[in-house]
């Protein structure tokens, strides 16, 4: 873990090593008002993560609208006191397609107009003063970095924001940002699970015939060389392992066969499986989990006294590659 990014954790404490994502919150990705059944879910998923242990949660401006960090603030407000020992991290920098009537496409935009207002609304939303972190929510081909580097000085200097990073960016990209900006850069969310696991098993797979030269860049070991922790968004593989009645030929048919049974011979289940694997990697990824099922939640959270051997974490990527003993 990125001694840098754990200074992120209020007065220093260590914050969960699995963050809870607050994505569906919100419940519908609309400008409907929250009901009370909605809010009802979403308190008792916040319920759910906390009991489990998590203490980190991750938000975004756009998550159903801004209703996700609407009955975040919510739960706060009805918990005086709970503040202080959570992890809070948002992101901005999407735009929706037609704001407000204005006819534009939907679109990224990390101008520092932007990035303010947003962050205005995130602490207005949440009922907070600061953020713990704040995320550009993935590249915008349009930044100018010395806009960034304004922006983050300013929400920096006001007491807003603690700390700054990014998600879905390549090597290079955060390189433009870190000439200019003063902050250190503690994170960076990306994709990655056993379903989807190219920035890891490039490092075994380079150079071999009939694998492209470049997967995913070399993005693990630029974040590990420059202490900037990996935050891994759809750690469970986003739902592909869960759907029911998988054909043979699916390419995840013989990881969830062989999930299945390991999970049994471990006695525990599939999704605390997959974040075990993820744990156990030395670069300290933390990942994002994001289901507001309580018994799914309560599940995942047994990966943290998952202790996997070298041997069966490399069984379960060759599973993962298709390849059957």
């Amino acid at each position: 873990m990125s001694a840098t990014a754990d200074a992120t954790a209020p007065q220093n404490t260590p914050s969960s090593r699995l963050i809870y994502g607050c994505m569906r919150l919100g419940a519908r990705w609309d400008s409907s008002p929250l009901t009370d059944g909605q809010r009802h879910a979403a308190f008792a998923a916040i319920d759910a993560a906390l009991a489990a242990g998590m203490t980190f949660f991750d938000h975004a401006d756009i998550y159903c609208h801004g209703k996700s960090e609407l009955v975040f603030g919510e739960y706060l407000r009805a918990h005086p006191g709970l503040r202080r020992r959570l992890t809070l991290q948002s992101k901005c920098g999407i735009r929706f397609a037609d704001e407000s009537g204005s006819g534009d496409p939907h679109r990224f935009d990390f101008s520092r107009e932007h990035i303010l207002r947003s962050v205005d609304g995130i602490l207005e939303r949440l009922g907070i003063g600061q953020l713990d972190i704040l995320l550009l929510h993935r590249p915008d081909c349009l930044v100018e970095p010395e806009e960034v580097a304004s922006a983050f000085d300013a929400l920096h200097a006001s007491g807003k924001v603690r700390a700054f990073g990014v998600s879905n960016h390549t090597g290079l990209q955060i390189d433009l940002l870190r000439r200019h900006v003063r902050q250190p850069i503690v994170a960076n969310q990306l994709e990655l699970s056993l379903a989807h696991h190219p920035l890891i098993s490039e490092g075994i797979l380079a150079n071999q015939r009939g694998v492209p030269s470049q997967l995913a860049t070399g993005m693990l070991d630029y974040c590990r060389l420059h202490d900037i922790t990996i935050q891994a968004w759809s750690p469970v593989g986003g739902g592909r392992l869960h759907k029911p009645g998988l054909p043979a030929d699916d390419p995840h048919r013989h990881l969830v066969d062989f999930l299945k049974n390991m999970a049994s011979e471990k006695s525990t289940n599939m999704d605390a499986l997959l974040l075990a694997w993820l744990l156990r990697h030395p670069a300290g990824i933390r990942p994002v989990l994001g289901t507001v099922n309580p018994e799914r939640i309560a599940a995942a959270a047994e990966a943290e006294r998952l202790a996997l051997t070298r041997g069966e974490w490399y069984a379960m990527l060759e599973a993962a590659r298709g390849e059957v003993p």
